[in-house]
């Protein structure tokens, strides 16, 4: 069993809502929102990932036999509603932005309607896919940002939060803008370019450092990386160029050399002086270890002769913002539009369409949020994407996704390109939307009449 793919992987309290829903007969069309309420203070943007998932749980979303047996066997819901729970199949429609759209506080980036034990059932794994592929990408993306034009590759996986988050992670990163990514699976199911070296103990594992940049050099004519950092850097540049130059003879030529610890700027200035002295100009240096956007800004700025990075822990973990404060909220029930208000928490009921507009330049002006039946001036950003249970056709694959993520990051203004913190951008909230919410406080003030 996959249990990523168990529609029991979800919170208890989903379950609990359902036997209640069933048994006071509350099946009619409920509409639920994804959003973010708040940027956090070190994002000027964020960037939509993790639809694709969304779409492969919900479409095969059913309870197994096991499943329901122990949720029978339980004690807490009763035999007939957990039979009705055999024929549970999500039929129901999906707008949302497309995957790497750039978006802010408090616009839906995904609407859910269908009826309300359905809707209600996902809300936990759509939070948990949308919010992490987001979490990430955005990070990616200010990476992408602050080193363009330089090769970027996850090397994430391996301190990642579990299987699944260092997978997605290479997704959502690529789809930001990275180059490729060392996890090979991510290769197999969405073609994300792989690269990859060798390790310190590949070095370690032959007596002679040199012996080990040729075998490995012979193995992978068309890779030879060479990790030249185990022992000591600027020597091991030195007994390179001589092999480079005997391999070169041979056919078989190193592609770059890769550091990995000490002062990464400092160290690339040193080497590169050696690769060039000895004829190796073509030789790139790739560096990783612990870095993040600000770092990379930190490298770039000193000038370090340095052509591409393995960035993995602090983005894989977004390790300065490692959550988002996202929602999935009901927005509608029964054709009525619904509210929460709760203190810091109070949502803009009904379906909702965010209308981006953009300047002369073809960056972004304004943002309005309003609902989903006016028309706004301006390009609508909520898409259909699946109906009656079933995907749309012509789903973007992830190389067409990431050409859009790139145009998407061009409409940014200069001073949310930036990682400084920039004055919140925020999304204009049109009328007929905030008519909505007075009806709905009148209508639905929270207390019987």
């Amino acid at each position: 069993m996959n249990p990523a793919a168990s529609v029991l992987l979800t919170d208890l309290y989903q379950l609990t809502m359902l036997q209640a829903y069933h048994d006071q007969g509350m099946d009619g069309t409920a509409v639920f929102e994804f959003f973010v309420r708040k940027l956090p203070e070190c994002r000027n943007f964020l960037m939509a990932a993790g639809l694709e998932q969304v779409l492969d749980y919900l479409e095969p979303l059913r309870f197994e036999a096991e499943d329901l047996e122990w949720l029978a066997a339980s004690g807490r819901f009763s035999r007939e509603f957990v039979d009705t729970l055999a024929d549970l199949r999500f039929t129901g429609d999906v707008d949302a932005m497309p995957e790497g759209t750039v978006f802010f506080a408090d616009e839906p980036i995904l609407r859910v309607t269908a009826p309300l034990p359905q809707a209600q059932l996902v809300e936990t794994r759509i939070i948990n896919l949308l919010q992490f592929q987001t979490l990430v990408a955005s990070k990616a993306a200010r990476s992408a940002l602050a080193a363009p034009g330089r090769l970027l590759v996850d090397f994430g996986l391996r301190r990642a939060h579990g299987a699944e988050a260092g997978l997605l992670s290479a997704r959502a990163s690529y789809l930001a803008g990275f180059s490729g990514t060392a996890t090979v699976l991510a290769g197999r199911l969405w073609e994300v370019p792989l690269y990859g070296t060798m390790a310190h103990s590949y070095i370690q594992a032959h007596g002679d450092e040199n012996a080990a940049f040729e075998h490995f050099a012979r193995s992978h004519p068309k890779n030879a990386v060479m990790l030249i950092d185990t022992y000591d850097t600027e020597a091991a540049a030195e007994r390179l160029v001589p092999l480079a130059r005997r391999l070169a003879a041979e056919g078989v030529a190193i592609q770059a050399v890769r550091l990995d610890s000490g002062d990464l700027a400092q160290h690339a200035r040193r080497v590169r002086r050696i690769l060039d002295g000895g004829g190796l100009n073509g030789v790139k240096i790739f560096a990783s270890g612990n870095l993040d956007e600000f770092r990379l800004r930190e490298l770039i700025a000193s000038g370090a002769p340095i052509d591409g990075f393995g960035v993995g822990t602090r983005m894989n973990t977004s390790a300065d913002m490692p959550y988002l404060d996202c929602a999935y909220k009901l927005q509608e029930y029964g054709g009525e539009a619904r509210r929460k208000r709760s203190e810091g928490k109070a949502t803009w009921p009904g379906r909702k369409q965010v209308f981006r507009r953009f300047d002369a330049a073809g960056c972004i002006e304004q943002d309005i949020l309003t609902t989903a039946d006016d028309a706004a001036a301006g390009e609508p950003l909520l898409r259909p994407v699946m109906r009656g249970g079933q995907r749309l056709p012509d789903q973007p694959r992830l190389a067409a996704v990431r050409e859009y993520a790139r145009r998407q990051l061009a409409t940014l203004p200069e001073a949310l390109r930036g990682l400084d913190p920039a004055r919140p951008f925020q999304a204009t909230v049109a009328e007929p939307l905030r008519a909505l919410a007075q009806w709905v406080d009148r209508r639905h003030p929270g207390t019987a009449a």
